[in-house]
C-alpha cells in the first residue's frame, strides 16, 4: 500500500499556531500589495472563494475581513524537516514530492506498526502532537490513486481505496481529478465523451496516442489500474524556479531584461547551493489579462551559472512577439541533476573556460551573500529595481 501525506494549508496553518489570535480565522500567507498574489490560504478563508494563486486584490473583494500575513520560508522549511523526520520513521521508502507532502511505501511494515489505516492515524497523531499540525492522507494500492485520495477528505481527514475497490474507483473518477489532463486535453474529451477514466478504456491505444500523444498511453493503463510510477526514495528536485509579479504591468524590454537578470541570479544562487546543474531553462510570462505563456530551451551541456541561465532566458524572451503588458515575470530550470555527475567533455576545450570563470564568480558571490545578505552584492543592472541610483557607488 501506498500512502500519500498532505499538509492542510500548510503556511497558513503554521500562522495560525504560532499566532493564537489568526485561528478561525480567514488568513492567507502572501504579500500585501494590489500585485500580490495568494500563497496558501487557510481553510476559513477557502469558504470565501480564494485560493492559492489568486491575486490578492481578488481576495480581498470576496473577503473584507480577509488577514494578510507575509511568508516565513525558513520557519515552514523547518517545520517540513520535522515532518519528513517523522514520516520516516515508518517506513525508509519515502518519497517528498514538495515542502508539505510525500509518499510513503508501507508494504511490509504492517508487523511493525499494524494496518495501513492504523499506519495512517499514528502518522496524523504524531503530527499532530510534536507540530500541533493538521494532515490529509491517501492510502491505496497504487501511487496515483493515494495523491486522489488524500484530497478527498481535508482537511485532517483519511482515505483508504482497498483492493477490491479500485476497479469501481476508477470506472466512477471524473477525468478531470487524473494529474496531466489541460484545458486543451479536457476540450478533446468532452468530444469523445470522455467523461470518468473508466471512460477512457472504450477506445484502442492508437486513437488514444492520436489524440493525447504520450498522456493517452498512461491514460490507458491508469483507466486499467495500472500505475508504473514507483516511489523515488534518491528524489532531486525536477525544477527550480523563481517569479515575480511586477508594480504595474509593463511592456518595456529593458525592464523586463532587468526583471529576468534578477529572477536568473535567483534560480542560479538555489541551483548552485543544491549542488545541481540543469539541462533545460525556461521562462514564464503572466499578462495583463491573466494569460500566461511559458519557452524553453533543452542545453547542449549543464549549467549552474547565473549568467548562463539569464542569457538563455533572454534569448527565449525575444523570440516572443509581445502584443500585451506583462504583469509577472518567472524564470526556471529543469532536467537537474547532481553536479558531480559525468558529463561528455567538450572537443573545443576553449569554450569551458569561460563558463568556469562565471561559475567560480557566482561561487564568490554566493559566499559573500551567505555571509552578509543577499543585497549586499549584486548585478549593478539591477540597482534601477531597488529604486537605488545606477550611477552611485
Amino acid at each position: 500500500m501506498i500512502l500519500h501525506i498532505d499538509m492542510d494549508a500548510f503556511f497558513a496553518a503554521i500562522e495560525q499556531r504560532d499566532n493564537p489570535a489568526l485561528k478561525n480565522k480567514p488568513v492567507v500567507v502572501s504579500g500585501n500589495s494590489e500585485r500580490s498574489v495568494v500563497s496558501t490560504a487557510s481553510y476559513e478563508a477557502r469558504l470565501f472563494g480564494i485560493h492559492s494563486a489568486m491575486p490578492v486584490f481578488m481576495a480581498k473583494q470576496k473577503c473584507e475581513q480577509l488577514i494578510i500575513v507575509p511568508g516565513n520560508m525558513k520557519k515552514y522549511q523547518a517545520d517540513s524537516k520535522k515532518i519528513m523526520e517523522i514520516i520516516s520513521h515508518f517506513s525508509p521508502l519515502m518519497e517528498q514530492v514538495s515542502i508539505d507532502e510525500a509518499y510513503v511505501d508501507i508494504r511490509g511494515c504492517e508487523r511493525l506498526f499494524g494496518s495501513p489505516l492504523q499506519i495512517a492515524l499514528a502518522i496524523k497523531n504524531k503530527i499532530k502532537k510534536d507540530l500541533s499540525l493538521t494532515c490529509s492522507i491517501g492510502i491505496a494500492p497504487i501511487k496515483f490513486l493515494a495523491k486522489i485520495a488524500s484530497d478527498m477528505n481535508k482537511p485532517d481527514g483519511v482515505t483508504h481505496i482497498k483492493e477490491h475497490q479500485v476497479e469501481n474507483f476508477i470506472f466512477t473518477l471524473p477525468i478531470g481529478k487524473v494529474a496531466g489532463i489541460g484545458q486543451s486535453a479536457m476540450k478533446t474529451m468532452e468530444i469523445l465523451q470522455i467523461k470518468t477514466l473508466g471512460d477512457v478504456k472504450k477506445y484502442p491505444l492508437t486513437i488514444l496516442t492520436r489524440k493525447f500523444g504520450k498522456l493517452g498511453q498512461r491514460l490507458l493503463e491508469l483507466s486499467n489500474g495500472i500505475d508504473s510510477s514507483r516511489i523515488e526514495t534518491n528524489y532531486i528536485r525536477k525544477s527550480i524556479s523563481s517569479e515575480t509579479t511586477l508594480s504595474k504591468d509593463i511592456f518595456d524590454f529593458e525592464t523586463i531584461k532587468q526583471v529576468i537578470l534578477g529572477r536568473s541570479q535567483s534560480v542560479g544562487r538555489d541551483l548552485r547551493k543544491k549542488n545541481l546543474v540543469c539541462e533545460n531553462v525556461f521562462i514564464k510570462l503572466k499578462f495583463s489579462d491573466f494569460s500566461q505563456i511559458t519557452r524553453s530551451k533543452k542545453l547542449d551541456a549543464p549549467i549552474c551559472s547565473s549568467s548562463a541561465i539569464f542569457h538563455q532566458a533572454i534569448a527565449l524572451y525575444e523570440k516572443i512577439l509581445l502584443k500585451k503588458k506583462i504583469r509577472l515575470v518567472g524564470v526556471g530550470v529543469t532536467a537537474l541533476k547532481d553536479k558531480n555527475t559525468p558529463v561528455q567533455m567538450q572537443l573545443i576545450q576553449d569554450q569551458v573556460r569561460p563558463k568556469e570563470q562565471w561559475e567560480s564568480v557566482d561561487t564568490a558571490v554566493d559566499s559573500i551573500s551567505e555571509k552578509f545578505g543577499n543585497n549586499i552584492i549584486k548585478k549593478a543592472a539591477l540597482n534601477n529595481l531597488t529604486g537605488r541610483n545606477p550611477h552611485g557607488k
